[in-house]
């Protein structure tokens, strides 16, 4: 079992700049990638980015390249998303999940490819 919990969110303005993070705790922790999502109000839950543990690559939506940058924290078992330039669009929940192995199933900005879950953080930007 792994337990994530997400920390960082809250109430921007337009433009403003946050940072997430994602702390994971319950097992020797080497996964394959940590990745970041997100459920803007009646939207399906998007892929945001994700980070590969052995060796650092990252992937990131189209709509946040540029502004987000997700990176492997200090501590081991930890997943950042330092959020800048914020928009109104970027207004949603944020989860954290982790990818224990890679996935012969699903693509990595597809929810079936992550094995556990945070719970999420409320991030709001104000226009």
């Amino acid at each position: 079992q792994v337990q994530l919990v997400e920390s960082g969110g809250g109430l921007v303005q337009t433009g403003a700049s946050l940072r997430l993070s994602c702390t994971a705790s319950g097992r020797t922790f080497s996964p394959y990638a940590m990745g970041w999502f997100r459920r803007a109000p009646g939207k399906e839950r998007e892929f945001v980015a994700n980070v590969r543990w052995d060796g650092g690559g990252t992937n990131y939506v189209d709509s946040v390249k540029g502004r987000f940058t997700i990176s492997r924290g200090n501590a081991r078992n930890t997943v950042d998303l330092q959020m800048n330039s914020l928009k109104p669009e970027d207004t949603a929940v944020y989860y954290c999940a982790v990818a224990l192995y890679y996935s012969t199933t699903y693509y990595y900005t597809a929810t079936g490819a992550y094995d556990y879950w945070g719970r999420g953080t409320q991030v709001t930007v104000s226009s």
